[in-house]
This record gives C-alpha cells, structure tokens and sequence, in this order.
C-alpha cells in the first residue's frame, strides 16, 4: 500500500485547489449578487432549492459512491448507475413540478412555485451528465476533474452576474443554475470518452450498497438541512436570505478546507482497506489535518464577522453577523467527522455510518419541534451549534468501537489544534479592545485582525508541536510542506 500516503498528500493538494477555487468563485458571485439582489431574492431561491435537494435525495441510490468503492467496476456497472441516476431525476423533476404549490405554502411565498417549476429541470439536466466523470475521482485523477468542475463553475458564474445585472432579481439564480447545468452536460461529454448507455444489468451489485446510502443521504440532507427549512418556515424571506448567506459562508472555513482532504481520504482508505495499520495512520494524519485547518478558520470567522458582513457584504445584511457566528462554530464539528462517516463506508459498516447521521437529525428535530416551535433563526441557529458540537462525541465513540481508533489518538490529534486556536482567540479579541484599533477604518482592522489571527496561531501551532519533541503527524507534515515550498 505503499502509494496510498503519496496519493492521499497529491489528491489533496489538486482538490484543495480544485475545491478552493470552485468556492473562491461561489465566494465572489456571492459577494457580486449580495450588492445587485437583496436578502429577499436569496430567500426565495434558498427556499425552492431546500424542496429540490429534498425530492433529489429522496430517490438518490449513491451510485457514485458505490462505483469509487467498488474496485471491480465494470463499464455495465457505470452504464447501471447512468440509466438509475437518469430515472432517478426524472421522478425527481416530475415530483417538484407536482409539489410546487405545496411547496409554496408551506413558505408562505407564493413566488416559489414558478420558480420551483423551472428549477426542477436542472436535476434532470444533472441526471444526462456523462457517468464516467466519476471515474475521474475513482481513479484519483484530480487534475482532469478540477478542468471539468472549473470549466463548469466559471461558466455558470458568467451566466449569473450577466442575468443580475439585467435583471435585478431572483430569476438571475434561475437562469445561472440551468445554465451551469447544461454546460456541465456538454463538457461531461468533452472531456471523458465513456458514452453511457441504458442498462440494469448490475442492479442488483450496485443496490446492495445503494439501499444504505439512499438512508445514509436522506438523513444527511435533514442534518444539514432542516434546521434551514424551519427557518424558511417560520422566518420570512429576507430572514432566510440573511441564513442562507451566512450558512454559504460559515461552511468555507470548515467544510470547505476540509472537504477537498475528504475526497482523496476516501479512495486512499479504499486502497488501504486490508492494511489496517495503514488504513489508521492515513485517517489519524486526516483528522490532524482539519482540526489544525478547520478549528482556528470557523473560529476565526466567528470572531471577525461583526467586522466582515458590513465590509463584504453592506450594511443590509447586519442580521447575518449572529448566525454567521454560531453556524461557523457549528461547522466544526461537521469538519471533523466527515472523514469518519468515509472510514466506516470503507469498513462496510454502512449501518454504523448511517445511525450516526440519523441520531443527529432525531435530536435537532425533537428539540426544534417539541421544545422551540416557532423559534426565530438565531436561536435554531444556537440550537444547530448545540447538536453538531455533542455529534463530536457519538461519532468519537463509534470510530472507536467500529473503526479500531482508539479515542486517546483521535483527541491527541486535536489537542495543539484547539489549545492554538485559543491563544489565537485571545489575540483577535484582545485586539478589538485597543483603543489605537478602534480608531482604524473597519476594512484596515479587518485586514489587521486576520493577519494576527493566522500569524498568532502558526506561532502557537508550531511552538507546541516543537515543546513537545516534533512528533510525527498533521504538523510535521505541514513543515515539511512549508520547507519544501520555501525551497528548503
């Protein structure tokens, strides 16, 4: 399994970039259209998106997953999964077209059905993408998939701004989402030579796994989810555009550094699935990884939002400054366990991955529901950072019992992180109560308190690891990185 660790490092670093760049676009889109549209129009939109991810993960089999897990594929294999994924967002179109007046009282917005009606297509627009895109990631070809994505993403980004600019409303959304989406299925076709063709005929193999991680993703559509739709709920559309916002910008730092790691941890473990040293050693260095980048930047965002909406995004979204604090906290937790559900699928022990997930959702609802009905979006918000931050420990302890980790390594492999990100803290905090800093335009000190933050936690990161003899792990590997890109 010798080029399991080399492929992990190298799948990391090209889907950091692909990632990363990906959301550097969504970033500046969002930044673009938060001065063109208002809170409203993201709301409406928030609102007909939450209905078509839910009918889309309703009949969503996983093939994609059990095509990367399964080392054996066949092109029958992949020609199944295109043929099931096509029916799959064919009924899901048709049942967003049917539910779109349910849809609309449910939210109390009656500009929601039409637009539901036209946005349901890009699901069947995503359903003709060619399958063997897939295969970019099964075979841990980084390079050919970030081309695809880009391309993709750059496209709908022009499309976007372009319609906001005539248009001045939610229907930009509209037309830049259906445009991205055709592209896609233009460039699929481009830039991978497999012509899928209907077929069933591995059914049966791909449904054994399919079957788990259609409940898998149904309870990982509500935990990531529904705490939005009671806010879209019980909160007007201006509000659900302020959560919307901050909830996009609050998951950068967390799952959005950290997903790209997910994505080449994934196959990696696969390969390393009969070395069990190894397959350890590939997810202690992954779980180091993200608590030293995914703890100090959702902290981080946390303590500069008061300075970061009104400078970013103007004045009009102030209500974003609170939920964009406590969800960039709660996104933590989603960062750290994200490569334990990855292990567990991995391990074959679907069912384990599955009840984690769904523990999560039965105890965010019956909060929300029996003990806050009604809540307004902060306190569903709070309530969000409350489940995540106990989902920590239930997913410790499965990892342990089901994946042989033992817990002391997992915490060891987050302890200088967190013990960082406090000094860290402390610096950012202490700052903003300098009488010299308050006198600073709120852009200078902006600049002026991340540039602390990440200065004043790498001194600390590294100052630990050193005091502590330099032990192999996610800090002797960031070392090494950082001499070799200082050419040392």
């Amino acid at each position: 399994m010798t080029s399991a660790p080399g492929s992990l490092v190298q799948g990391t670093l090209l889907t950091v970039a692909m990632r990363w760049t990906d959301r550097l676009i969504g970033f500046v889109s969002t930044l673009i259209l938060a001065r063109l549209l208002t809170p409203a129009d993201f709301g409406i939109i928030a609102m007909a998106t939450l209905v078509i991810a839910l009918a889309d993960v309703l009949l969503d089999l996983g093939t994609n997953i059990a095509l990367v897990r399964d080392p054996d594929a066949t092109q029958e294999h992949y020609d199944t999964a295109w043929t099931l994924r096509l029916i799959q967002t064919a009924l899901s179109t048709a049942l967003i077209i049917a539910a779109a007046p349910l849809a609309a009282d449910y939210f109390a917005d009656a500009r929601v059905q039409p637009v539901l009606q036209i946005l349901a297509f890009s699901l069947l627009l995503g359903g003709l993408e060619n399958i063997g895109i897939v295969a970019f990631h099964k075979q841990m070809q980084f390079g050919d998939e970030f081309r695809f994505l880009f391309a993709r993403r750059i496209a709908g980004f022009v499309i976007t701004i372009v319609a906001a600019i005539v248009l001045r409303n939610y229907w930009a959304l509209v037309i830049g989402t259906l445009g991205g989406r055709l592209l896609g299925v233009v460039l699929s076709y481009l830039m991978h030579p497999m012509r899928p063709r209907l077929s069933l005929a591995r059914f049966r193999a791909l449904f054994a796994v399919s079957q788990w991680m259609l409940l898998r993703g149904i309870g990982d559509f509500l935990n990531q989810g529904l705490h939005r739709m009671l806010v879209g709920r019980w909160n007007s559309a201006p509000v659900m555009g302020a959560y919307t916002v901050a909830h996009e910008i609050a998951t950068m730092p967390s799952a959005e550094l950290v997903a790209p790691m997910n994505r080449a941890l994934f196959p990696a473990l696969a390969a390393a699935h009969d070395d069990p040293a190894e397959r350890q050693r590939l997810f202690l260095l992954a779980l180091g990884l993200q608590a030293a980048i995914a703890i100090p930047a959702a902290t981080g965002l946390a303590l500069i939002a008061p300075l970061a909406v009104p400078v970013l995004l103007g004045a009009q979204w102030s209500e974003a400054t609170p939920l964009l604090q406590l969800l960039a906290l709660a996104g933590i937790a989603h960062a750290l366990t994200a490569g334990s559900q990855y292990l567990l699928i991995v391990l074959g022990k679907l069912a384990q991955a599955t009840t984690i997930i769904w523990l999560q959702v039965g105890l965010f609802a019956a909060l929300a529901l029996l003990a806050m009905p009604g809540a307004d979006a902060e306190a569903l918000a709070a309530l969000r950072l409350v489940v995540s931050a106990s989902a920590i420990l239930a997913t410790a302890v499965f990892i342990c019992r089901h994946g042989g980790i033992p817990l002391r390594a997992m915490a060891r492999a987050c302890l200088r992180p967190l013990v960082a990100t406090s000094l860290m803290a402390l610096a950012v905090f202490t700052s903003g109560h300098i009488d010299v800093a308050a006198s600073l335009p709120s852009a200078i000190m902006l600049i002026v308190q991340i540039a602390l933050g990440a200065s004043s936690y790498a001194a600390a990161l590294f100052g630990l690891w050193a005091l502590q003899g330099r032990p192999a792990g996610a800090e002797s590997w960031l070392f090494t990185k950082i001499r070799s890109l200082m050419g040392q």
